[in-house]
This record gives C-alpha cells, structure tokens and sequence, in this order.
C-alpha cells in the first residue's frame, strides 16, 4: 500500500506492547479489504496523554491491552453496555472527536467457545479476575453458564464473583470443583514463561472442554495438561481473532476476513517462534 495524506491511523496501546500481534491481524485485514489505514504498536505509559494524542491526531480507532482496559474509561466520551457493565474497554472508535469505548473480548470469547460446544446449562470455572475474566464472565452469564471464579488475589476474586452474583474458590480448593468448561484468563504461561501454569495440574478433569486466553504460545503448558487428561481444548487464538474481526467491524463498519486474519497471526506466531 502506499501511505499518503488520506492514510487513516489506528494502533493498539498497552504496556508493554512488544509482543502483540493485533498489527500484523489488523493490517492485513486492511489490505485484504482495499483499506487505506495502517495500524501500529504504541507503548503507553501516559494514559493521559494517549488519549489527548488520539484526539489531536485523529487517529481513528485503538485496541487497548494490559494495564489499560479499566483505566481508559474516565478518559472516553462515551462506553457501551457491556463495556460498562464489564468495566472495561478494549476498543475505542473515535467518531469525529467523540471517543467511543467498547469491549470486543467478550463477543471475541463467545464466538471462540461456540464454535465447540452449546453453553446454555453448562458449568465453568474461570480463573481470573482481571478485564478478560470479567468480560467472559458476563457473556457467559448472559448465556445461561453458571459460574465460578478462582483468583490468586481473595480480594480481586470475591469483587468479580460479587459483580456476577456467583461463587468464589480460593485456587487451592479450585481442585474440588466439577465443571463442563475450566476457562483460563490470567497471563501466567505466556511467552516468554511458556513453562509456568497459573494453578495445579490436578484442577483439570477428564471430560472438561478447557480455554486458555493465552495465544503466544498456541499450545500453553496448560492446554497440553488439558490434552493429556484427554480434554477438548481451545487455544487463544480463536478469541483473539473474533475480537479483532469485532473492532474491525465497529471502526469501519465492513465485515471483517476472518480466514485473512488468522492466517496472519499464524505465520507471525511461526516468525517468532
């Protein structure tokens, strides 16, 4: 493509950001799409003054990441439903100068899970309690899941199951629990700590349909105890796809190529292997 004065900008802000790969997803969703956009990488430390960047750039729409979902919000002009309810946002459009905050893992989860098993009914233990727990603990509760949550942090673990009106278990005790779906949300295992795993082995159970948000590395040390137990398993690379292909609708209201996008990620995955 060529970069001229017409080139619409978008970005990913986090800390840090080094490792994502939303710009190698989004950019060739662009391309595929005839879109004259790019999308960068920005290490953001200064929240504040991201966003009053944004604005003054015009840039037309960010994806948000670690440690800035939550904190992002008091900056926006504007957050959805779901956004507010979670307590996070990880998509901003910016409409004209007006900051529009959205939160896309929740669908990105969703989709990822239904293309593997009906939820309505089902039991699942989420361990976690940060922006992604929260945002598939609502989805998931909306679909009729009944819910537990298991958290390191007491404190953070209590707050969310007191939002969804379910259960907590202290992570030692989360061996004792029967559930259809273990669903991982923490950031324990990824790269480069591909060897670490957020709680005990014997937490998983033969029979479980097992998630892990993690997507570097596909495989997390997690999802091969999973497979050894002989459970169905699903990579982060699904909620990470649809999530993206959800922003990419909501900043230019195209549907998104999703088999464009994940073939993307995939040969980035293998690059850094």
């Amino acid at each position: 493509m060529i970069i001229d004065q017409k080139t619409e900008l978008y970005g990913v802000v986090g800390n840090p950001i080094v490792h994502s790969l939303s710009p190698a997803m989004h950019n060739a969703a662009f391309s595929a799409s005839g879109r004259n956009a790019v999308y960068v990488a920005f290490e953001v430390r200064d929240l504040d003054g991201c966003i009053r960047g944004i604005r003054a750039l015009g840039i037309r729409g960010v994806s948000v990441t670690i440690p800035h979902k939550s904190a992002v919000i008091p900056f926006l002009d504007e957050v959805d439903c779901l956004g507010k309810r979670i307590g996070a946002v990880n998509t901003v459009v910016n409409d004209h100068g007006r900051l529009l905050g959205y939160n896309t893992d929740a669908v990105g989860a969703l989709k990822a899970l239904e293309e593997k098993i009906e939820l309505p009914g089902r039991t699942c233990l989420i361990i976690g309690a940060g922006g992604a727990a929260r945002a598939i603990g609502f989805m998931l509760r909306d679909y009729g899941v009944y819910l537990r949550i298991s958290n390191r942090s007491h404190r953070r673990g209590e707050d969310l199951a007191g939002a969804l009106g379910c259960p907590f278990v202290p992570l030692r005790e989360a061996k004792g629990i029967q559930a259809d779906l273990l669903i991982q949300t923490t950031p324990v295992g990824m790269y480069p700590h591909e060897d670490q795993c957020s709680f005990s082995p014997d937490v998983v159970r033969k029979g479980m349909l097992v998630m892990d948000v993690i997507y570097n590395p596909l495989e997390t040390k997690l999802l091969k105890i999973a497979r050894a137990h002989g459970c169905l398993t699903i990579d982060g690379l699904g909620m990470f796809i649809h999530q993206g292909a959800e922003q990419f609708r909501l900043w230019t209201g195209l549907e998104a190529p999703l088999s464009v996008m994940r073939q993307a990620v995939e040969q980035a995955l293998k690059r850094n292997s």
